[in-house]
């Protein structure tokens, strides 16, 4: 069968890459393939869960690339690897709009909270969880959606909801919301979006 080939742009410790490879391998990832993960920084611990899975990986490092260049760079590689599918799974770099119209409609991000509640321009990794907490909301989650030129403004795909529990601290908070929301709703969402572009 047909797959869609992927790549997963990754800045940090990879459990959500996790969770797809995971999901991939139980058979849960029929029309998708994990072929490539990209970070942005040598250090990035996503770059030794790859290898440990014969995954293979590319390093554009923040330090060494400026952004337009580091963009190209990843482009390139995107083409040369045939990839059908971006998933952005904690990449801490926001494209431009030549990168998105590039791949329109291939480009998928996982953001930890409700969308349109706590997101956009600085709303990512702790901050969020932190902002939620200062809110004194009940409820937060997750959110799969398609990346846009606006940040965190693209078409919702999946969302789930997680508790917020008293005397949670953002880091607490942030552990539930990937184990109960991002861990399950991101690997769904690649293969709903990997059969989508099949069925093209």
């Amino acid at each position: 069968m047909e797959k869609i080939r992927i790549a997963v742009l990754c800045s940090g410790g990879g459990t959500n890459f996790q969770a797809i490879v995971n999901n991939a391998e139980a058979g849960l990832i029929p029309h998708g393939e994990i072929v490539l993960a990209v970070a942005d920084s040598p250090e990035a611990y996503v770059l030794k869960r790859a290898e440990r899975m014969n995954i293979r990986t590319a390093v554009f490092d923040k330090k060494q690339y400026p952004r337009a260049a580091r963009e190209e760079e990843i482009l390139l590689c995107l083409k040369e690897n045939n990839i059908g599918l971006v998933v952005f799974a904690g990449f801490m770099t926001i494209l431009s709009e030549r990168f998105v119209s590039a791949y329109r409609n291939r480009i998928i991000n996982v953001h930890p909270a409700l969308i349109p509640s706590f997101c956009g321009e600085g709303m990512y990794g702790l901050h969020v969880h932190e902002a939620v907490l200062a809110a004194g909301v009940k409820v937060t989650g997750a959110t799969v959606h398609y990346v846009t030129e606006v940040c965190d403004g693209g078409p919702i795909i999946a969302q789930k909801a997680v508790e917020v529990r008293e005397g949670d601290t953002p880091e607490t908070l942030q552990k539930r919301v990937m184990r109960e929301a991002e861990w399950i709703i991101l690997p769904e969402a690649v293969e709903t979006v990997c059969k989508k572009l099949l069925e093209e």
